[in-house]
């Protein structure tokens, strides 16, 4: 076994779907104790608990909260220290992120931007400082999820990008601020993954536009963000710290306009 997860408590934002849930089943498949947050939609816990029985791993605990809103995660630091009966969280993977897509310079607002932040930048500080509140010490290991907003464009991507550049910015010096607690910090950033959601948010269009210049290898599977998340845990990286760690298969070096005349006789946009 890669590593052991017995006895560990992992607490996952946004756990119920693509990145979150894979991240949650490995952990789980390696025998740690999983706990997902979720809020938006109206998530199937039974099914979603089926999935870890089915390989003989531990139920997860699901609780719906609100991660930009302090009294939720209280609530649910309570729930798990008095009900569940925890002692600590060992990992912090904070998943969760919403941000308005902008269509054009007008749509850019402050309110908006601060919004933003509130939930997909400033809960890696806030769950962390809440569960050192209830349970006395830092997890050790805090992973906040990005993505490449940061670096590449992407249409309408503004505030994802702000906000993401805001959380990995956090997430440095937070593994500063806290070495003297022995707790180590990351960002996974991640190319596109082909899921639901980001079909919701750009339309079926954009995977049709896609098949015509990249193949299906260019998108990035959950499994292999959460295997990136589940190592940095492991206790083999942990002379690492602070770092903004990629999950590309090596695309964002070879991505780009030479790559797709080097392929130009295989794509279908050539040869219509």
């Amino acid at each position: 076994m890669l590593a052991n997860f017995n006895k560990k408590t992992v607490l996952i934002t946004g756990g119920t779907r693509g990145i979150g849930l894979s991240t949650a089943l490995l952990f789980a498949k390696l025998g740690a104790q999983c706990i997902i947050i979720y809020r938006w939609g109206a998530e199937d816990e039974r099914a979603i608990s089926d999935d870890f029985l089915k390989m003989g791993a531990l139920a997860p605990i699901l609780f719906q909260a609100d991660v930009a809103n302090k009294d939720d995660t209280e609530r649910l630091l309570k729930f798990l220290k008095e009900d569940a009966g925890l002692r600590q969280i060992d990992v912090l993977v904070s998943n969760v992120s919403s941000s308005a897509i902008i269509n054009s310079f007008d749509d850019y607002s402050l309110r908006a931007l601060e919004k933003s932040i509130r939930y997909s930048a400033w809960p890696v500080i806030s769950y962390s400082k809440q569960i050192r509140n209830a349970f006395g010490r830092y997890p050790k290991y805090i992973i906040a999820v990005s993505s490449t907003g940061p670096a590449h464009y992407t249409y309408g991507y503004d505030y994802v990008a702000f906000t993401k550049t805001v959380m990995e910015t956090l997430c440095k010096y937070m593994a500063h601020r806290l070495k003297h607690e022995k707790v180590l910090v990351h960002a996974v950033r991640s190319r596109a993954i082909k899921t639901k959601s980001l079909e919701d948010t750009f339309g079926k269009e954009l995977f049709q536009f896609a098949q015509n210049l990249v193949p299906d290898s260019y998108w990035i599977q959950p499994e292999e963000v959460a295997g990136v998340i589940v190592m940095l845990c492991s206790g083999l990286l942990d002379a690492m710290n602070g770092q903004i760690i990629t999950v590309d298969r090596g695309t964002s070096f070879f991505d780009n306009i030479m790559d797709l005349y080097t392929r130009r006789a295989s794509l279908p946009i050539f040869n219509q």
